[in-house]
């Protein structure tokens, strides 16, 4: 029979409430751990699997911290602010501020203080109340006095099913990162973040971070670092002037045998003459109608056209014509590119279709002599040719030598460039903290002074976006009107909303001062806990939320509010939860209930099976059959000690000396594995465990009360249960400490199991002879050479023959 979960669980989360128990004194703690999770957004449909998964595995963490002593503060909140609260309401016909409370209600009434987690609900935060975007827009106000926040026009990300811009890092190959829908090129005045002028620190601070690698890696991409050369191309005559490029392979200006620029680089209509004026025009009006993605495409057929106008190649002197394609973006590098065919796959392709020249400039035969016109671009390394007085140099040398040559002209220098653009926080939509700053025809544009914040967003059902490129807000003249707080005069608001994304960018720093409403941080608690020590959330958010973090922390400790610049001393990833093989969505009909789950075996039991579907930090594959394996070894647990406690088991000789070996081989395995985030090997090892105790004849309390210890992280409620039940000397079983493996008591009887894959061995593992299929499972996926081998796929089938062999077949 299963224990009464249903009963233990609303027991101790009621006890657990009423003790305050999760919810510290910040100003006296001790030992500080900020343990923090990534806040989730209260959909309609309540919380999802994936949410659950990746809290439970910071929840295990925070509480093994607590065991260790430490004072640990595990907050949550709602990112209730942003377009899909906004879509849902509007499709549903219920105001967005009316809908959301009810979601967070049903978020952490009805599931989160449910899970067992230990969140401090004392310091809850909303992005939706006042009483935190006035601190969202005093955010803004200190970027924007600071010069951080500049309004300027220019070609920006349009979705047009969202009817709003997107910055850059919400736009992925081309689509909407929220809605999928193919994204379009608008010029209009935005105000932006200069995130760009922190690219050299935000790249420079990965060596020392200590994140995930995959996550280090995705931010070192996108910041985009490369070393070159700014180069200038003068415009003769009339349109005096010059065209600025950037380039990597500066070794190869000889080879430059014409100029492309970006249709919307602003030198087209200069250069541009009355006789290619209408070709010109046209092209540009076809380019604006392509996303970023289809015309970067490598494999796409190169167009464009001839501006008429020439320019000279500042290394041979030469005259070189001057074209537009939109297969070079303004957004990038300088917006126009220097075209050496001879070198360049794009440009050869260009070339080879419009017959431009092709001159080759490096020969990669090292033969040191000019090759015949080539059959395709030539991308590497070789001997300098047609390249004037660097003819017979290695191209790596030129690539040194030709900047300094034509520094000294005046013609170009070399130079480090970046791809990371600035940060567009204007949104055109309405569920959003209103943009700070009013409009004066006499005095510009101003910060709203900060003793006038927050900006309360009205409430209106005229909130439906439409394609004007204006907010709903533009539509209230109420709210549009106001006084310029420079002259007195008459001024109009801002109407567009900030990106959501600046809401997420500073909720943690709220979260120890959320009972003050006069300062955005309490100095004294702002120092004491952070930066936080440990947060865990999904590597999808590696160059949005986490990208913007890193920036804002970095600017305001600039500004000399916080003493850090990193905001998060210890970031992981943790991996993403499939069903039967693939991936969850409705269209498939296989997302996972958490509610379904819980009602029918416990949290404790999800809890835990979540966590035993494979390392934390990969994630696994939910079968729904697999969850009974975990609730029966928590039935037995409630039973060893039913049966323990019946047998009053004080007194008597002890445990015996193979039980005491396997108990601190388990101590030493939970500890290290937990620590590490491997809670699918350390749930293998209490299984391992449970086993070797339901055989013991003489158990003793320091023996049990050790093994609740361990399992206490994963499966609270019950652990606390039994403490209680079994005399635990502590008010709970968390303030019981960990116990601590002695090495010298370990001595243990092991056998070697080879391991297949689809028939191919791929590794050994080490188990108990008595090992379960569950904890032989475990430690095959924890083998690193056959971790490898299971990486992305679906394992069909285990072959398990005891004692000998294990064969996972896998497609």
């Amino acid at each position: 029979m299963a224990y009464p979960f249903a009963e233990i669980e609303k027991k101790w989360q009621a006890r657990w409430d009423e003790r305050g128990a999760h919810s510290p004194d910040l100003a006296s703690a001790k030992k500080p751990f900020y343990n923090l999770m990534m806040f989730p957004y209260p959909s309609a449909e309540g919380l999802h699997v994936g949410n659950f998964f990746a809290f439970t595995g910071s929840d295990i963490h925070g509480r093994f911290k607590k065991m260790q002593g430490y004072d640990v503060f595990e907050p949550m909140g709602f990112d209730a602010f942003g377009i899909h609260s906004e879509n849902f309401a509007l499709k549903m016909g219920v105001h967005p501020s009316d809908l959301v409370p009810r979601n967070i209600k049903n978020f952490r009434d009805n599931q989160l203080k449910r899970m067992g987690a230990m969140f401090d609900w004392s310091r809850q935060v909303d992005t939706t109340q006042p009483s935190y975007y006035k601190w969202t827009q005093w955010m803004f106000v200190q970027l924007m006095k600071n010069g951080l926040a500049e309004r300027r026009t220019g070609p920006v990300n349009w979705c047009p099913s969202c009817k709003t811009v997107l910055a850059n890092e919400q736009v992925i190959d081309g689509e909407c990162e929220r809605c999928g829908t193919e994204v379009v090129q608008r010029e209009m005045a935005q105000w932006y973040f200069k995130i760009s002028q922190f690219s050299k620190r935000l790249l420079d601070n990965l060596e020392t971070i200590d994140w995930s690698p995959v996550t280090k890696h995705a931010q070192e991409v996108w910041i985009g670092k490369s070393e070159g050369a700014r180069l200038r191309f003068p415009l003769e005559g009339e349109n005096a002037g010059e065209i600025e490029v950037f380039t990597t392979r500066p070794d190869t200006v000889f080879g430059a045998t014409y100029v492309v620029l970006a249709p919307e680089h602003p030198l087209v209509e200069t250069l541009t003459t009355d006789a290619q004026r209408e070709a010109v025009a046209a092209y540009q009006k076809q380019a604006a109608k392509k996303n970023a993605r289809d015309r970067l495409d490598a494999t796409r057929e190169k167009t464009g056209v001839f501006t008429g106008g020439v320019c000279v190649n500042p290394a041979t002197q030469e005259r070189v014509p001057v074209w537009v394609s939109d297969y070079v973006l303004v957004t990038y590098g300088t917006g126009a590119i220097m075209a050496v065919p001879a070198h360049d796959e794009r440009d050869f392709a260009f070339a080879t279709k419009f017959k431009l020249p092709i001159r080759t400039v490096i020969d990669p035969n090292d033969e040191g002599t000019p090759a015949t016109k080539p059959e395709e671009a030539y991308i590497g390394e070789g001997r300098m040719v047609s390249s004037g007085n660097f003819t017979g140099t290695t191209s790596e040398s030129a690539r040194e030598a030709i900047p300094a040559w034509l520094e000294k002209q005046g013609f170009g220098e070399r130079t480090i460039q970046y791809r990371l653009h600035d940060w567009c926080v204007s949104r055109q939509r309405y569920w959003g903290p209103p943009i700070p700053v009013i409009y004066c025809e006499k005095c510009g544009a101003l910060p709203v002074p900060e003793e006038d914040l927050p900006v309360l967003l009205p409430k209106s059902d005229d909130y439906k976006p439409d394609d004007s490129g204006l907010s709903p807000l533009a539509r209230n003249a109420e709210f549009v009107k106001a006084t310029c707080p420079g002259c007195g005069g008459p001024a109009t608001r801002d109407t567009d909303v900030l990106d959501n994304f600046l809401d997420s960018a500073w909720y943690f720093l709220r979260y120890p001062s959320v009972h003050r409403d006069d300062v955005p941080l309490d100095p004294a608690l702002t120092k004491q806990w952070l930066p936080v020590d440990m947060y865990i959330g999904g590597q999808e958010h590696a160059v949005l939320h986490l990208m913007y973090t890193r920036f804002l922390c970095m600017a305001l400790h600039d500004m000399g509010h916080l003493h850090f610049e990193e905001p998060f001393k210890k970031f992981r990833a943790h991996g993403m939860i499939v069903k039967d093989g693939a991936k969850m969505s409705k269209s498939r009909g296989n997302v996972v209930n958490p509610d379904e789950f819980i009602d029918r075996f416990g949290a404790d039991t999800f809890r835990m099976y979540l966590m035993f579907l494979g390392p934390y930090t990969e994630g696994g594959d939910f079968q729904d059959d697999g969850i009974v394996g975990i609730a029966r070894f928590l039935d037995r647990t409630h039973q060893l000690f039913d049966r323990w406690l019946e047998a009053k088991p004080e007194g008597g000789e002890g445990p015996s000396q193979a039980t005491v070996s396997e108990l601190h081989r388990v101590i030493a395995k939970v500890i290290e594995d937990t620590g590490d985030l491997k809670y699918n090997t350390a749930i293998a090892a209490l299984m391992e465990l449970l086993n070797t105790l339901r055989k013991e004849k003489n158990l003793d309390r320091e023996t049990m009360h050790a093994f609740l210890s361990l399992l206490a992280p994963y499966a609270p409620h019950l652990a606390e249960e039994l403490y209680e039940k079994s005399g635990g000397e502590e008010t709970t079983v968390f303030d019981s400490g960990m116990p601590v493996a002695d090495p010298g008591k370990i001595v243990r009887e092991t056998v070697t199991l080879g391991v297949q894959v689809n028939g191919k061995m791929r590794g050994t593992i080490e188990t108990a002879p008595d090992a379960s299929e569950d904890v032989i499972r475990a430690a095959v996926q924890d083998e690193p050479n056959v971790a490898r081998h299971l990486d992305g796929k679906n394992i069909v089938k285990w072959i398990v023959i005891p004692g000998r062999i294990v064969n996972v077949i896998v497609r």
